[in-house]
């Protein structure tokens, strides 16, 4: 009923809170089901998780520039929120006052998603269990998991970024 990769999100986003792999999850999931949609529903999730890992590390103003894009996503999506699990009103309300919080530069508190499909929160918590992982852990993350862009592979992203700067520099000269 629900992607895999939904299921490894939200078990992430409530259990480690590893909002990177989140964001890595579904960056994947996008990219196979809706490639270059970006009004996908995928990507309005892809930037909520983007934004707590900003928040969490401080950097209030890429966390505040991510929600509100996921935020303006969410509001007009043409989607069907039952198809995700969520309270679509519940979930808007809680961005909104992580946003408030944001550009007041509170500190970071764990994002609740309002799941009200008891199926999907029983997938979520399974899923968790097999991966060693509590589900709505109040436990706080590791520092490997606050800081985790500082430790990845980013020699593909950079050969994808000369390649899109090579093509650019290509198109000019034509």
């Amino acid at each position: 009923m629900y992607p895999d990769e939904y299921i490894e999100y939200l078990a992430h986003f409530h259990g480690d809170q590893d909002f990177f792999e989140c964001h890595e999850i579904l960056e994947e999931y996008w990219k196979e089901v809706d490639p270059g949609n970006k009004e996908s529903i995928w990507v309005s999730f892809i930037l909520m998780a983007v934004s707590c890992y900003h928040h969490r590390r401080g950097n209030f103003t890429g966390a505040r520039k991510t929600l509100e894009k996921a935020i303006v996503m969410f509001k007009h999506g043409n989607w069907i929120w039952s198809d995700y699990g969520l309270d679509e009103h519940i979930l808007l309300a809680r961005l909104e006052e992580r946003l408030h919080n944001i550009n007041n530069q509170l500190p970071f508190k764990p994002l609740v998603l309002p799941i009200n499909d008891a199926f999907l929160e029983e997938q979520c918590v399974k899923w968790c269990l097999s991966h060693g992982m509590e589900w709505k852990s109040s436990l706080i993350p590791a520092e490997a998991i606050v800081h985790r862009h500082l430790t990845r592979d980013r020699s593909e992203v950079i050969l994808e970024r000369n390649a899109a700067i090579a093509e650019r520099k290509e198109r000019r000269k034509k």
